[in-house]
């Protein structure tokens, strides 16, 4: 089987061909937002393992990439975000919704 860990946003994500995997959103190489059916290109992958043979990057892989297609962007459920302080009658609510983004893994190079 093959996989890849690939970095992206500041995470590190574990992919395989085929995998839905959700990431937080980032920008296209020409600076707009991604749409759905984009292709994207990850050029930062930490490890490749064929099956046979793993390789790993120090701190990258040299030429290797993993290819996927946007398949949904939107924003996470709502958090509620509170401070409250005791005896003051102090209570501040905000609320926030994380945007993401969805990708199907296509290929791994």
């Amino acid at each position: 089987m093959e996989y890849a860990v690939i970095k992206t946003g500041g995470k590190q994500y574990v992919v395989k061909s085929g995998d839905l995997v959700t990431i937080e959103k980032f920008m296209a190489p020409d600076g707009n937002d991604v749409k759905k059916g984009d292709a994207v290109i990850f050029t930062e992958v930490l490890l490749k393992d064929d099956g046979a043979k793993a390789t790993i990057g120090s701190p990258m892989v040299k030429g290797a990439t993993v290819t996927g297609t946007v398949s949904m962007v939107g924003r996470a459920k709502k958090i509620d975000v509170v401070k409250y302080k005791a005896k003051s009658r102090y209570l501040k609510r905000r609320g926030h919704r994380q945007p993401f983004v969805k990708v199907k893994i296509d290929a791994i190079s």
